[in-house]
């Protein structure tokens, strides 16, 4: 058996408020022909498939499309478990006609722990999957008026353990044959390396535990979250698969994975991982006004002929004219998407800042508090439940 975990597609993602709907089409494409070339039979899709609770028509779309071609191919069995930016409502809905094609989803934590754990039989070989999702404080905690910021912070971590713990010993129960057990999960574990594009969700130190504090009953944990593929707490069984496209401009020096897991008598024989084809060129050019423009001439797209999108850091005076470069940008064939100042931590004033910058849409609202703070004096690091409390309100609000 032939196992593939892949996470953080975040279809609809928009990169500086352009759609990458071309990048995020050649991927599906490309991992379809990957499944049959290489006779993968089961996926694992470890949350965040969408990048919105509301996702367009035209993500949608990408997103059933791709589980109906699956059909008749070598994929006998799918399990799609939700992530931070999935709407649970919406994974959820068409569960039941998925299930008609083999195809499992637990959009958020459910009552039955039995309802998170599947036992999948293909080619003679069995594994059993336990399918958490990303676990919300209030999917797996009862809330307390008046708990204290450390209080909330270690009731959230126990209850996550503990329903990994319930899984495991779910896993137990049906696992007759000792069959290899593996846990999915979409959370921050500690070690894990982030990308400007991740957004954690905090409540206290929400989904922050490591790779010691899952049960040694799983034999391999596929995680989702974390856009950079990496091994976690140097255990070469708890890792994250990354995200497949790009999603932010910090992502573009490392490569993209999907990793495989080869079951053989019982037991996982093999973990390895594949590079997911660039399919678009990104480009960040940092330095001078001239010394950018004389970098033009080398940016060029690739086999797939989507255009280039560049970002510019420039090394000038706040006051720079970037008319210049602009112009000289429009005799290539690439796109500029942002152009900011390598410097620009050092602007004091928010007002300031925006005088710099094309749109507020290119600030992160983390961003935006974090300099507000600054500005008023007022010290986040020795008040880390404020931070904690904003961003809560922050994932509240993008559920709306």
């Amino acid at each position: 058996m032939k196992i593939l975990h892949t996470a953080d597609w975040h279809l609809g993602h928009r990169l500086h408020e352009q759609s990458q709907f071309e990048e995020q089409s050649l991927f599906l494409s490309w991992i379809k022909t990957y499944i049959i070339d290489q006779k993968i039979d089961v996926l694992l899709i470890s949350g965040d498939v969408f990048d919105t609770g509301s996702p367009s028509n035209q993500s949608l779309e990408m997103y059933y499309s791709f589980l109906v071609k699956l059909n008749g191919t070598t994929c006998k069995s799918i399990i799609i478990t939700g992530g931070n930016h999935d709407s649970p409502g919406t994974l959820n809905a068409p569960k039941h006609i998925l299930g008609a094609l083999s195809i499992k989803v637990v959009g958020k934590a459910t009552e039955n722990i039995k309802d998170e754990v599947f036992e999948i039989e293909i080619n003679n070989e069995k594994v059993i999957i336990a399918a958490v999702p990303y676990l919300r404080d209030g999917d797996i905690r009862r809330a307390v008026a008046g708990e204290t910021f450390d209080e909330l912070t270690d009731k959230y971590k126990t209850a996550l353990i503990n329903h990994y713990v319930s899984a495991a010993d779910q896993c137990k129960l049906i696992n007759t044959n000792n069959a290899p057990v593996i846990a999915m999960g979409h959370l921050f574990a500690t070690g894990g390396t982030i990308s400007d594009s991740e957004q954690n969700i905090y409540v206290g130190t929400l989904g922050h535990i490591g790779a010691e504090d899952f049960p040694t009953y799983f034999d391999y944990i596929a995680l989702g979250h974390l856009h950079r593929p990496q091994i976690i707490g140097g255990n070469d069984k708890v890792r994250y698969s990354g995200s497949p496209n790009v999603l932010s401009f910090s992502e573009i020096n490392y490569d993209k994975k999907v990793i495989i897991l080869s079951v053989e008598n019982n037991k996982i024989t093999e973990i390895k991982d594949d590079v997911i084809p660039n399919f678009r060129e990104f480009y960040k050019l940092t330095g001078s006004l001239e010394e950018c423009m004389s970098k033009f001439s080398s940016l060029t797209s690739n086999s797939y002929n989507l255009t280039p999108w560049v970002e510019i850091a420039l090394k000038e005076d706040h006051t720079v004219n970037t008319d210049d470069l602009k112009s000289e940008a429009t005799q290539y064939p690439f796109e500029i998407l942002k152009i900011g100042l390598k410097n620009q931590r050092k602007v004091k004033g928010i007002e300031e800042l925006l005088e710099n910058t094309k749109s507020i849409k290119e600030l992160l609202p983390t961003e935006v508090f974090k300099l507000k703070c600054e500005e008023m004096d007022y010290d986040l690091e020795k008040r880390p439940e404020v931070w904690d409390a904003f961003n809560e309100i922050l994932q509240s609000v993008k559920k709306q």
